[in-house]
């Protein structure tokens, strides 16, 4: 039996790690659900998988809850960002995992590294933002498990290969929704954005795919995750979203790992490693799938180009990059700029900022908040 906390529990990959949960009842228990203020789904999950702890984001929501649910429970509730560090490094816990969007993860994804505990990733911003500290902070190489389906794939690719063997790995990108359409930028509606073809995902990491920012954050993830050099990383666009990524190995055989589009897939992988288990999924069928491959054209897609430009200066930059997207896609989703500005405010920003090399969490917390505040500031300066 493994006993997890659900960090996100309420977001896209939370809900889907609940779901590959009832599917092996003797396998897991959770123990705690972490979760920000859609209470209202948070206490169906309770109610459901009864947990002993949980943790929302403010206070007046753990009232709320504390309230609403029934005595005989006997849930323990927390708030606050106190809260997801103590339920992120419960004794009882042997599996955390991180489906917090944003930077908002990263103190809790080393709480628990720190504390032992095997990490379930699927928050890229950790690592965008923390790659150094949580390689710091991780002891074996097992304890930080991807759950993102590129890295998952890449990772199981990986597995028992040697490191003088690889010579690049390959991230595929579906391109988003707005792959090889003619589309006016400045009219794309957050609707339109969020609508990916292939995968269902939160709001925010569907509009960074429609940007392919996503996909430049996977790289900077990848870095860190496999210690591998900007160079040798290397972005495909594949729409099918069937080929997951591919390694290419020095002497020129390339490895791919196929699946379908289902995040279930690899978070089941994560829970489970080092055991595969059947799911009750449908399978890939081969047979009259088309499978196509194009080059991203880094020039003409500035988000993706502005994270790469990020991974190559490093230090503070990729936190500069990754505070400044979080605000322009908010703000987008918000109606108060167009899809066209959201490169266009990250740039901005960027250009702004003198990178440092020496990283700690203090100077990442800084360089986060400074580049919110330069964010907002480039948005109140458009309106003016």
């Amino acid at each position: 039996m493994k006993y997890l906390t659900i960090l996100g529990s309420t977001g896209s990959i939370g809900r889907q790690t609940l779901e590959v949960v009832s599917f092996f009842p003797q396998r897991f228990k959770v123990i705690a659900l972490g979760a920000g203020r859609n209470v209202a789904l948070l206490k169906k999950q309770i109610l459901t998988f009864k947990p002993q702890y949980v943790c929302v984001l403010e206070k007046e929501d753990a009232l709320r809850l504390k309230e609403e649910l029934p005595s005989s429970l006997r849930v323990q509730v927390l708030h606050g960002e106190d809260g997801y560090i103590e339920i992120a490094t419960l004794p009882e816990t042997s599996v955390v995992v991180a489906a917090m969007v944003g930077i908002s993860g990263l103190k809790p994804v080393l709480a628990a590294l720190n504390a032992g505990k095997t990490v379930a990733l699927a928050n890229k911003e950790t690592l965008v933002a923390g790659g150094s500290l949580v390689k710091k902070a991780i002891r074996a190489r097992e304890q930080l498990l991807p759950v993102d389906s590129e890295h998952s794939a890449i990772f199981q690719l990986l597995m028992e290969r040697k490191k003088a063997e690889v010579k690049n790995i390959i991230l595929t990108a579906s391109g988003g929704p707005f792959w090889g359409k003619d589309k006016d930028f400045q009219k794309i509606t957050p609707q339109e954005a969020v609508s990916h073809p292939r995968w269902s995902m939160g709001a925010k990491i569907s509009v960074d795919s429609a940007t392919l920012m996503n996909k430049g954050l996977e790289v900077i993830e990848a870095m860190w995750l496999f210690d591998m050099p900007l160079k040798n990383i290397k972005v495909i666009i594949h729409p099918q979203s069937l080929v997951h990524s591919l390694v290419e190995l020095v002497d020129g055989t390339i490895l791919a790992h196929l699946s379908q589009p289902d995040m279930r897939l690899p978070i089941a992988f994560a829970l489970n490693y080092p055991q595969r288990c059947e799911l009750p999924l449908e399978p890939l069928s081969l047979w009259e799938q088309k499978l196509e491959f194009f080059s991203p054209e880094v020039e003409k897609i500035p988000c993706l180009k502005l994270a790469l430009e990020a991974a190559q200066v490093g230090g503070s930059m990729p936190v500069v990059l990754n505070a400044a997207n979080e605000i322009a896609v908010e703000a987008f989703l918000q109606r108060k700029i167009t899809f066209a500005d959201i490169p266009v405010l990250i740039e901005n920003v960027m250009n702004v900022h003198q990178p440092v090399s020496e990283m700690n969490l203090e100077t990442i917390l800084f360089w986060d908040a400074w580049a919110r505040q330069r964010a907002l500031e480039w948005m109140e300066g458009k309106d003016d």
